[in-house]
């Protein structure tokens, strides 16, 4: 029986990744002679950035990104950031209640799965 490369397993994960995402956590410690010197706690979450949007991960780069294309669009021109842009308001409105719906959808979730055990 020989390895043989699957393309379409690659795209699967691929798309998994990114459509769900993944959090990596590793606690590394080092020590000498069984005394701890230094502790590192490392995350990293990979995701595509919708993803990331949803879980409120990368929002101020998001609202920075949109307003400076919606001021593109509308302007020809880039965005100014001594200038107090409207759109930029309403866009930062808009983060602030994605983050609220998904905090109380989050905590509805945590209620119906306390509630169904």
């Amino acid at each position: 029986m020989k390895p043989q490369k699957d393309e379409d397993t690659f795209v699967d994960v691929l798309d998994v990744l990114l459509r769900d995402g993944a959090v990596v956590r590793a606690d590394v410690i080092v020590s000498v002679a069984d005394i701890p010197l230094i502790g590192i706690k490392l995350t990293a979450a990979i995701a595509g950035m919708e993803t990331m949007n949803e879980y409120g991960l990368f929002e101020e780069w998001d609202t920075e990104r949109r307003a400076r294309a919606v001021e593109r669009r509308q302007y020809g021109k880039r965005v100014d950031p001594d200038e107090d842009l409207e759109d930029l308001a309403q866009l930062e409105e808009f983060a602030v209640d994605r983050r609220e719906r998904q905090k109380s959808a989050n905590r509805s979730e945590g209620d119906d799965e306390t509630s169904s055990e």
